[in-house]
């Protein structure tokens, strides 16, 4: 093992770094992920079902959040990642066949039943395994050099992806094709450490009910306490936004590519995986690049809030000038602001977790990270059919303009303000 960087910002990497790593690694590379707006166009969903079937994967999630976190606790965390991509495996089948909308809509049910039983355990053991190691003040640091190797993952998807379309000249392959990485997955957490497990407790029905009480407690509390309220949204509502909007690069950069003048003699759909695949692969790669220093980003501010505050602000102003590009046909310039609103949230998120942690004792914490990701899961659902509608009737650019100016309005609502009490004691 070994130390890296700054002192400050030392990073510990020991061989579970780069099993961590290889984990978000094989777990992005999910080679629909390029290609998913596209794919349901092709299906002739229009725009407003594609919202609506963002909202019921995010409602979904939402929902299992509660009971997957304590079925977790009961199977242990290993067994609960491994059943997640069980269930992710088995969306990419149903979507691989479907081709009705209805079919749609129960892939993306067993795809959030993946989510609810995946989210926050990765990162639970990361923060386990730092506490253990005496280096908990490097959650920002540690997540983000962890968190490129996903975005790493996901540049290598966009082009074999790319390659997969550009072949056979069909969407639907890159859905069993993810399913290759995600048994690899599961191999590699099969070979964690048993201490990364937790402490296994036994599902009990007052378990359930005690833990439905705690997350409507700390609901109430994020109502009653401005300051929690105004964390909780700051935090969730970039990466609300950030996941309702994402795919929508995908027709900016399909406009982009059927404008190209010396790519006529080539089909639409070979002209455009070129394009998609390419593209997503250095926006992957600056990702990553982000993700990674985001622990230095922090490091040129005092606080926490600051940071997060100007990635959101930037964040909801990029997204304005990439559907007014849009709509005036710049599809480069749209494109180069949108991929500002996909650096800004790896940039902020490593910094937006650890910030959650840092205001929380070891007992709440869990508890404030599952309400942080209902409302980030609530905020998906608000956001994706008010985008999808817009994007239905006002076109695609005008559509994202239109929610983010919306969403910029209430700014004062979620500035962030220094505050040193904990949310809960």
């Amino acid at each position: 093992m070994h130390l890296n960087g700054d002192k400050e910002l030392q990073i510990l990497k020991d061989k579970q770094y780069y099993k961590f790593s290889l984990y978000g690694f094989f777990k992005n590379l999910r080679f629909y992920e390029s290609f998913l707006i596209l794919f349901f166009l092709s299906k002739g969903i229009d725009y407003i079902k594609i919202g609506l079937l963002y909202s019921i994967r995010e409602i979904t999630v939402a929902i299992l959040e509660i009971p997957s976190g304590l079925i977790a606790d009961a199977l242990g965390r290993k067994k609960t990642l491994i059943i997640s991509f069980l269930f992710y495996m088995i969306s990419f089948t149903i979507f691989y066949f479907s081709n009705h909308y209805g079919l749609m809509a129960i892939a993306m049910i067993f795809y959030a039943i993946g989510d609810a039983f995946r989210t926050g355990v990765h990162k639970s053991m990361i923060f386990h395994y730092l506490k253990i190691k005496g280096l908990g003040k490097q959650k920002a640091a540690y997540y983000g050099h962890t968190r490129s190797w996903s975005q790493i993952g996901s540049a290598l998807s966009a082009l074999i992806a790319g390659l997969l379309v550009y072949y056979t000249d069909s969407y639907k392959i890159i859905f069993i094709a993810s399913i290759i990485p995600y048994l690899f997955d599961m191999i590699l957490i099969a070979s964690y450490p048993e201490f990364l497990n937790g402490n296994i407790k036994h599902l009990k029905k007052t378990n359930l009910s005690s833990k439905f009480k705690l997350i409507f407690h700390a609901f109430y509390l994020s109502f009653k306490q401005l300051h929690f309220l105004k964390s909780i949204t700051n935090l969730s509502l970039h990466t609300g936004y950030y996941k309702a909007i994402k795919d929508y690069i995908q027709p900016l950069m399909m406009g982009f590519a059927l404008s190209i003048p010396w790519l006529t003699n080539m089909e639409d759909k070979k002209k455009t995986a070129i394009i998609v695949g390419v593209f997503y692969f250095f926006i992957y790669l600056a990702t990553s690049f982000t993700s990674r220093h985001a622990g230095e980003f922090k490091s040129y501010f005092k606080r926490f809030t600051t940071p997060l505050n100007i990635t959101l602000i930037t964040g909801f102003m990029s997204g304005i000038f990439s559907g007014i590009f849009y709509n005036n046909h710049w599809f480069l310039l749209s494109i180069f602001t949108f991929i500002i609103i996909l650096l800004l949230e790896n940039l902020r998120k490593p910094i937006g977790i650890a910030y959650v942690a840092n205001q929380s004792n070891d007992n709440a914490m869990a508890t404030i990270l599952s309400v942080q990701s209902q409302y980030q899961s609530l905020f998906t659902a608000i956001i994706a059919p008010i985008i999808g509608f817009a994007a239905q009737f006002f076109g695609v650019g005008i559509g994202i303009s239109i929610a983010t100016i919306f969403l910029l309005l209430f700014f004062p609502l979620y500035y962030l303000k220094e505050k040193k009490d904990k949310f809960f004691k």
